[in-house]
């Protein structure tokens, strides 16, 4: 290899060309959607190798598909892991991890702060399977510390949190769970691997609701994880056989939008910050949670983990739920809808995205105010959100 070829490519540049080159067909420059769903072998032999995994190739699309491993080859190369599987959603690729590595009698620590489809599995559906699970308030890292040591099988981790923007310290907590024999999970999606890299801090494993940032059209379902060769391959093989496959045509969608991760990533997060900025300083607004802000709790922990601080924040306003009943409404450019990550700025209370699972007890028990909006900032211009969000806040 020349040195050339042995020069590592910066992330905006693997967000194009990453994992690519493999799949063109008959000189295209873009990767092919496989519809197929079955791979034919005329040599016996050779199917068999490739079905015992033994050799390179396809044998049936609920296990893989050409189009499916770009997108997977891509998220590896981003999160520099040793490996990488999709899923069918974010929550496909969180649970069917989470029942890969645990088992009756285990032991899972999380925090409090998790998104709430999340929160949901940690207190409803891995008890009933005879795991126990332990969520620890979100940044007593202390607390946390305590509860690895008296046992820890899987420690698992959500950084920025979704909806409070919490900070981590991933370095700190992952030395903790390796101390006590734990695998450490790291969602990802906030802050995306062009802000955070989740692995080089530790992680053995990193997670992405592909739907949001990655993808980045809100045109697309998509779950990944990537991290140790072993546990992907635990992890693939849970799904493969569970069934909760990414369909190639998402898998394409999701390669189309990160061919511009980067530069979304970046216009997101200036606007996030400026908007923040703004908020900061309204009379009617109680308090803004972005770590961009010196104000914010974590903010030299986030300078010190992240390489930018992210599109997402969130804010109270005066009068709760009813105020903010009011107030967005009156946003023009903003979809009221349960997602975040996109081209589209994006706008809503937990009670209808995050935490719609969650009943309002449970949000204040998590510790989730009724009058907090989450704010994903899109690509418009900031000036145009900044004036949008005065005007619709006019109405307080």
């Amino acid at each position: 290899m020349s040195d050339h070829d042995a020069r590592p490519l910066d992330p905006a540049t693997q967000a194009v060309w990453g994992g690519e080159d493999r799949y063109l067909l008959d000189r295209a420059t873009q990767v092919p959607v496989v519809h197929s769903v079955a791979f034919g072998y005329e040599d016996v032999d050779e199917w068999q190798a490739v079905a015992l995994g033994e050799a390179e190739g396809h044998i049936y699309g609920r296990n893989t598909n050409p189009t499916v491993a770009v997108f997977e080859e891509k998220v590896r190369l981003l999160e520099q892991a040793e490996a990488a599987t999709s899923a069918a959603t974010g929550m496909a690729a969180i649970s069917n991890s989470l029942h890969a590595l645990l088992a009756p009698g285990k032991r899972v620590v999380s925090v409090k702060d998790t998104y709430g489809g999340t929160s949901e599995i940690f207190t409803d559906f891995l008890p009933a399977f005879g795991v126990e699970a332990v969520l620890v308030d979100t940044t007593d890292f202390d607390a946390i510390e305590a509860e690895i040591a008296a046992g820890c099988d899987v420690l698992y981790l959500e950084t920025p949190t979704n909806p409070t923007l919490k900070i981590l310290d991933l370095e700190r907590l992952t030395a903790a769970g390796h101390a006590a024999g734990a695998t450490v999970m790291v969602d990802n999606t906030f802050a995306t691997p062009i802000n955070q890299s989740p692995l080089a801090l530790g992680a053995d494993l990193v997670l992405h609701s592909a739907t949001k940032f990655l993808g980045g059209h809100a045109d697309a379902l998509g779950g990944v994880v990537a991290g140790r060769a072993e546990l992907v391959e635990e992890i693939y093989h849970y799904r493969e056989i569970n069934g909760a496959t990414l369909d190639p045509m998402a898998a394409y969608l999701l390669l189309r939008g990160m061919k511009t991760l980067h530069l979304r990533v970046e216009r997101q997060t200036g606007n996030a910050t400026a908007v923040a900025d703004y908020l900061e300083g309204h009379a009617r607004v109680e308090s803004v949670n972005y770590p961009g802000l010196p104000s914010h709790p974590q903010h030299e922990l986030a300078a010190r983990q992240m390489n930018g601080f992210g599109g997402m924040l969130s804010f109270s306003v005066e009068g709760g739920i009813d105020a903010v009943k009011r107030f967005l409404p009156e946003l023009k450019l903003a979809h009221r809808a349960a997602n975040l990550g996109s081209v589209e700025t994006t706008v809503g209370p937990p009670a209808t995205t995050s935490h719609v699972e969650v009943s309002a007890a449970g949000r204040a028990a998590l510790g989730i105010p009724e009058g907090l909006v989450r704010y994903s900032a899109g690509i418009e211009h900031v000036d145009d959100l900044i004036a949008d969000l005065d005007g619709a806040l006019s109405v307080l």
